[in-house]
Protein backbone atom coordinates (compact mmCIF):
# COMPACT_ATOMS: atom_id res chain seq x y z
CA UNK A 1 0.00 0.00 0.00
CA UNK A 2 3.16 2.39 0.28
CA UNK A 3 3.22 2.98 -3.32
CA UNK A 4 -0.68 3.58 -3.33
CA UNK A 5 -0.08 6.38 -0.34
CA UNK A 6 3.00 8.11 -2.86
CA UNK A 7 0.78 8.06 -5.59
CA UNK A 8 -2.34 9.76 -3.43
CA UNK A 9 -0.06 12.25 -2.20
CA UNK A 10 1.54 13.36 -5.79
CA UNK A 11 -2.05 13.79 -6.96
CA UNK A 12 -2.65 16.39 -3.29
CA UNK A 13 0.03 17.93 -4.34
CA UNK A 14 -1.60 18.63 -8.32
CA UNK A 15 -4.99 18.80 -7.62
CA UNK A 16 -7.06 21.73 -5.65
CA UNK A 17 -10.01 19.70 -4.60
CA UNK A 18 -11.46 22.99 -3.11
CA UNK A 19 -11.68 24.76 -6.87
CA UNK A 20 -12.15 21.24 -8.44
CA UNK A 21 -14.33 19.23 -6.94
CA UNK A 22 -18.65 19.18 -7.02
CA UNK A 23 -20.09 19.83 -4.24
CA UNK A 24 -23.07 17.98 -2.34
CA UNK A 25 -26.14 19.99 -2.65
CA UNK A 26 -26.53 20.48 1.03
CA UNK A 27 -23.46 21.86 1.36
CA UNK A 28 -22.33 23.79 -1.38
CA UNK A 29 -22.36 27.06 -2.93
CA UNK A 30 -22.60 26.18 -6.55
CA UNK A 31 -26.23 25.95 -7.32
CA UNK A 32 -27.77 22.67 -8.69
CA UNK A 33 -28.30 24.08 -11.86
CA UNK A 34 -25.32 24.77 -12.98
CA UNK A 35 -24.08 21.12 -12.35
CA UNK A 36 -23.62 19.05 -15.97
CA UNK A 37 -23.38 22.33 -17.92
CA UNK A 38 -23.00 21.27 -21.60
CA UNK A 39 -23.09 24.70 -23.08
CA UNK A 40 -21.37 25.34 -26.21
CA UNK A 41 -17.95 27.91 -25.33
CA UNK A 42 -15.15 26.76 -28.39
CA UNK A 43 -13.03 29.51 -25.80
CA UNK A 44 -13.52 26.80 -22.63
CA UNK A 45 -10.85 24.17 -22.57
CA UNK A 46 -12.79 21.77 -20.51
CA UNK A 47 -15.73 22.48 -22.11
CA UNK A 48 -14.72 22.07 -25.71
CA UNK A 49 -12.70 18.76 -24.40
CA UNK A 50 -16.25 16.98 -23.00
CA UNK A 51 -17.86 18.93 -26.62
CA UNK A 52 -15.61 16.90 -28.66
CA UNK A 53 -15.59 13.83 -26.30
CA UNK A 54 -19.53 13.79 -27.41
CA UNK A 55 -18.83 14.40 -30.53
CA UNK A 56 -16.68 11.29 -31.29
CA UNK A 57 -18.93 9.19 -29.65
CA UNK A 58 -21.98 10.05 -31.12
CA UNK A 59 -19.95 9.81 -34.47
CA UNK A 60 -18.96 6.75 -33.87
CA UNK A 61 -21.42 4.28 -31.38
CA UNK A 62 -23.36 2.54 -33.89
CA UNK A 63 -24.67 -0.95 -33.26
CA UNK A 64 -21.78 -2.21 -35.47
CA UNK A 65 -19.39 -0.81 -33.17
CA UNK A 66 -21.16 -2.05 -30.19
CA UNK A 67 -21.44 -5.85 -31.38
CA UNK A 68 -17.39 -5.58 -31.83
CA UNK A 69 -16.42 -4.11 -28.73
CA UNK A 70 -18.50 -6.79 -26.91
CA UNK A 71 -16.86 -9.44 -29.08
CA UNK A 72 -13.55 -8.14 -27.90
CA UNK A 73 -13.98 -7.07 -24.13
CA UNK A 74 -16.78 -10.03 -23.16
CA UNK A 75 -14.32 -12.36 -23.74
CA UNK A 76 -12.62 -10.91 -20.39
CA UNK A 77 -8.87 -11.95 -21.33
CA UNK A 78 -7.19 -9.01 -21.30
CA UNK A 79 -5.47 -9.13 -18.12
CA UNK A 80 -6.36 -10.10 -14.41
CA UNK A 81 -6.45 -7.82 -11.19
CA UNK A 82 -8.42 -7.48 -8.45
CA UNK A 83 -10.65 -5.03 -7.38
CA UNK A 84 -8.55 -2.74 -5.40
CA UNK A 85 -5.78 -2.79 -7.67
CA UNK A 86 -7.80 -2.03 -10.79
CA UNK A 87 -9.26 0.79 -8.93
CA UNK A 88 -6.20 2.60 -7.71
CA UNK A 89 -5.78 2.47 -12.02
CA UNK A 90 -8.30 5.28 -12.30
CA UNK A 91 -5.25 7.54 -9.77
CA UNK A 92 -4.00 8.66 -13.44
CA UNK A 93 -7.47 8.43 -15.22
CA UNK A 94 -9.78 12.04 -15.42
CA UNK A 95 -13.00 11.31 -17.69
CA UNK A 96 -12.34 13.80 -20.25
CA UNK A 97 -16.76 13.59 -20.71
CA UNK A 98 -17.45 14.80 -17.30
CA UNK A 99 -17.89 19.29 -17.11
CA UNK A 100 -17.50 19.25 -13.57
CA UNK A 101 -14.65 18.04 -12.38
CA UNK A 102 -11.11 17.57 -13.40
CA UNK A 103 -9.99 15.15 -10.99
CA UNK A 104 -8.65 11.19 -10.79
CA UNK A 105 -11.73 8.71 -10.60
CA UNK A 106 -10.13 7.18 -7.60
CA UNK A 107 -11.05 10.05 -5.65
CA UNK A 108 -14.67 10.34 -7.05
CA UNK A 109 -14.78 6.78 -6.15
CA UNK A 110 -14.35 6.84 -2.08
CA UNK A 111 -16.14 9.92 -2.46
CA UNK A 112 -19.07 8.31 -3.55
CA UNK A 113 -18.62 5.24 -1.18
CA UNK A 114 -18.34 7.31 1.83
CA UNK A 115 -21.21 9.51 1.46
CA UNK A 116 -23.33 6.31 0.75
CA UNK A 117 -22.01 5.27 3.58
CA UNK A 118 -22.87 8.04 6.01
CA UNK A 119 -26.83 8.17 4.99
CA UNK A 120 -26.99 4.44 4.26
CA UNK A 121 -25.18 3.00 6.98
CA UNK A 122 -26.45 -0.53 7.01
CA UNK A 123 -26.54 -1.23 3.68
CA UNK A 124 -22.92 -2.34 2.75
CA UNK A 125 -23.40 -3.70 -0.74
CA UNK A 126 -24.55 0.25 -1.72
CA UNK A 127 -21.20 1.33 -0.21
CA UNK A 128 -19.34 -0.99 -2.45
CA UNK A 129 -21.65 -0.15 -5.05
CA UNK A 130 -20.45 3.04 -4.73
CA UNK A 131 -17.13 2.50 -4.38
CA UNK A 132 -16.62 0.41 -8.13
CA UNK A 133 -19.56 2.39 -10.12
CA UNK A 134 -16.96 3.89 -12.32
CA UNK A 135 -14.02 0.63 -12.67
CA UNK A 136 -15.05 -0.16 -15.99
CA UNK A 137 -12.90 3.31 -17.13
CA UNK A 138 -10.30 0.61 -16.75
CA UNK A 139 -10.76 0.24 -20.50
CA UNK A 140 -9.23 3.30 -21.27
CA UNK A 141 -5.86 1.90 -19.89
CA UNK A 142 -5.99 -0.75 -22.83
CA UNK A 143 -6.14 1.23 -26.13
CA UNK A 144 -9.87 1.94 -25.61
CA UNK A 145 -10.61 5.63 -26.81
CA UNK A 146 -12.27 7.55 -23.95
CA UNK A 147 -15.31 8.43 -26.05
CA UNK A 148 -15.80 4.42 -26.03
CA UNK A 149 -15.43 4.41 -22.34
CA UNK A 150 -17.25 7.64 -20.18
CA UNK A 151 -19.52 9.82 -20.49
CA UNK A 152 -23.46 9.52 -21.25
CA UNK A 153 -25.07 6.36 -22.79
CA UNK A 154 -28.33 5.56 -24.86
CA UNK A 155 -29.44 2.80 -26.53
CA UNK A 156 -28.14 1.92 -30.44
CA UNK A 157 -30.60 0.41 -32.60
CA UNK A 158 -32.90 2.56 -31.91
CA UNK A 159 -33.49 6.46 -32.74
CA UNK A 160 -32.19 9.10 -30.83
CA UNK A 161 -33.56 11.18 -27.60
CA UNK A 162 -33.77 14.44 -27.66
CA UNK A 163 -32.66 14.43 -24.06
CA UNK A 164 -29.38 13.33 -25.30
CA UNK A 165 -26.83 15.79 -24.24
CA UNK A 166 -25.80 17.47 -27.77
CA UNK A 167 -28.37 15.63 -29.77
CA UNK A 168 -28.98 18.51 -32.20
CA UNK A 169 -25.57 18.96 -33.29
CA UNK A 170 -23.21 15.70 -32.81
CA UNK A 171 -25.35 12.74 -34.54
CA UNK A 172 -24.91 14.10 -38.39
CA UNK A 173 -22.29 11.74 -39.09
CA UNK A 174 -23.60 8.97 -37.32
CA UNK A 175 -23.92 6.26 -39.97
CA UNK A 176 -27.18 4.56 -38.20
CA UNK A 177 -28.55 7.86 -38.72
CA UNK A 178 -29.58 6.64 -42.14
CA UNK A 179 -30.72 3.41 -42.01
CA UNK A 180 -34.16 2.77 -41.16
CA UNK A 181 -33.96 -0.19 -39.71
CA UNK A 182 -31.88 1.71 -37.07
CA UNK A 183 -33.71 5.19 -36.93
CA UNK A 184 -37.31 5.15 -36.21
CA UNK A 185 -38.78 5.43 -32.48
CA UNK A 186 -38.50 1.34 -31.87
CA UNK A 187 -35.89 0.54 -34.50
CA UNK A 188 -34.67 -3.07 -33.90
CA UNK A 189 -36.66 -3.38 -30.62
CA UNK A 190 -40.56 -4.16 -29.39
CA UNK A 191 -42.58 -1.78 -27.25
CA UNK A 192 -42.11 -2.63 -23.65
CA UNK A 193 -39.47 -5.24 -24.21
CA UNK A 194 -37.01 -4.54 -21.28
CA UNK A 195 -33.68 -2.88 -20.94
CA UNK A 196 -32.23 -6.07 -20.80
CA UNK A 197 -32.94 -7.01 -24.22
CA UNK A 198 -31.73 -3.35 -25.11
CA UNK A 199 -27.97 -3.03 -26.61
CA UNK A 200 -26.41 0.19 -25.05
CA UNK A 201 -23.55 2.26 -26.10
CA UNK A 202 -20.80 0.80 -25.53
CA UNK A 203 -19.21 2.10 -22.18
CA UNK A 204 -17.63 1.63 -18.66
CA UNK A 205 -21.09 0.57 -17.16
CA UNK A 206 -21.76 -1.88 -19.77
CA UNK A 207 -18.90 -3.46 -19.10
CA UNK A 208 -18.51 -3.20 -15.86
CA UNK A 209 -21.96 -4.57 -15.13
CA UNK A 210 -20.91 -7.71 -17.35
CA UNK A 211 -17.49 -8.02 -15.54
CA UNK A 212 -19.14 -8.60 -12.43
CA UNK A 213 -21.81 -11.26 -13.83
CA UNK A 214 -18.83 -13.09 -15.30
CA UNK A 215 -16.63 -12.99 -11.85
CA UNK A 216 -19.64 -14.47 -10.19
CA UNK A 217 -20.27 -11.57 -8.10
CA UNK A 218 -22.25 -11.74 -5.09
CA UNK A 219 -23.22 -8.24 -4.83
CA UNK A 220 -27.35 -7.73 -5.17
CA UNK A 221 -29.59 -7.22 -8.60
CA UNK A 222 -30.22 -3.76 -7.68
CA UNK A 223 -26.10 -2.95 -7.48
CA UNK A 224 -25.83 -4.67 -10.85
CA UNK A 225 -29.03 -2.25 -12.13
CA UNK A 226 -26.97 0.80 -10.62
CA UNK A 227 -23.64 -0.23 -12.28
CA UNK A 228 -25.16 -0.77 -16.06
CA UNK A 229 -27.26 2.11 -15.96
CA UNK A 230 -26.03 4.72 -14.07
CA UNK A 231 -24.73 6.77 -17.06
CA UNK A 232 -27.84 6.46 -19.11
CA UNK A 233 -29.13 10.00 -17.85
CA UNK A 234 -31.75 10.26 -21.03
CA UNK A 235 -33.66 7.68 -19.01
CA UNK A 236 -33.28 8.02 -15.77
CA UNK A 237 -32.76 12.27 -15.59
CA UNK A 238 -34.67 12.93 -18.66
CA UNK A 239 -37.27 11.12 -19.08
CA UNK A 240 -36.76 9.12 -22.61
CA UNK A 241 -36.73 5.85 -23.16
CA UNK A 242 -39.69 4.59 -20.66
CA UNK A 243 -41.16 2.97 -23.92
CA UNK A 244 -38.62 0.51 -24.12
CA UNK A 245 -38.97 -0.47 -20.41
CA UNK A 246 -40.42 -3.37 -18.38
CA UNK A 247 -42.51 -3.08 -15.19
CA UNK A 248 -39.46 -4.28 -13.56
CA UNK A 249 -37.23 -1.18 -15.55
CA UNK A 250 -39.41 1.22 -13.89
CA UNK A 251 -39.23 0.13 -10.85
CA UNK A 252 -35.69 0.31 -10.60
CA UNK A 253 -35.25 3.35 -11.71
CA UNK A 254 -36.17 4.92 -8.10
CA UNK A 255 -32.97 3.10 -6.86
CA UNK A 256 -30.81 4.29 -10.16
CA UNK A 257 -32.27 7.75 -9.02
CA UNK A 258 -31.61 7.14 -5.34
CA UNK A 259 -27.29 6.55 -6.62
CA UNK A 260 -27.15 9.25 -9.09
CA UNK A 261 -27.66 11.79 -6.51
CA UNK A 262 -24.51 10.48 -4.61
CA UNK A 263 -22.76 10.05 -8.22
CA UNK A 264 -23.15 13.37 -9.08
CA UNK A 265 -23.49 15.71 -6.29
CA UNK A 266 -21.20 13.54 -3.42
CA UNK A 267 -18.61 16.06 -3.81
CA UNK A 268 -16.78 17.98 -0.66
CA UNK A 269 -13.93 20.35 -0.66
CA UNK A 270 -12.11 17.94 1.35
CA UNK A 271 -10.47 14.38 -0.15
CA UNK A 272 -11.14 11.48 1.83
CA UNK A 273 -8.64 9.76 4.00
CA UNK A 274 -8.16 7.17 1.33
CA UNK A 275 -5.17 5.20 3.20
CA UNK A 276 -8.06 4.86 6.26
CA UNK A 277 -10.69 3.46 4.36
CA UNK A 278 -9.04 0.69 2.53
CA UNK A 279 -9.35 -1.85 5.35
CA UNK A 280 -12.74 -1.16 5.05
CA UNK A 281 -13.39 -1.52 1.35
CA UNK A 282 -11.36 -4.43 1.39
CA UNK A 283 -13.39 -6.09 3.51
CA UNK A 284 -16.21 -5.61 1.28
CA UNK A 285 -14.35 -6.38 -1.93
CA UNK A 286 -13.70 -10.03 0.12
CA UNK A 287 -17.54 -9.97 0.89
CA UNK A 288 -18.75 -9.50 -2.60
CA UNK A 289 -16.48 -9.87 -5.16
CA UNK A 290 -13.00 -11.84 -4.13
CA UNK A 291 -9.64 -13.13 -5.55
CA UNK A 292 -7.83 -12.24 -8.30
CA UNK A 293 -10.30 -11.32 -11.42
CA UNK A 294 -10.19 -11.57 -14.76
CA UNK A 295 -11.38 -8.46 -17.13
Amino acid sequence: MRDLTKMMMKRREIFDPSELLRPEPKFADKPISEFRDYSINENDPMKERVRQTYLQMHTHQTVGFVQGRMDRWLRFDTFEATIMEALFKLNDLVDESDPDVDIPNVVHAFQTAERIRAEHPDDDWFHLTGLIHDLGKVLAFYDEPQWAVVGDTFPVGCAWADSIVYRDSSFQANPDRFNPKYNSKYGIYKKNCGLDSVMMSWGHDEYMYRFLKYNNTRLPEVALYMIRFHSFYPWHSGGSYDYLCSEKDLDMKKWVLEFNKYDLYTKSTKLPDIESLIPYYQGLIDKYIPGELKW
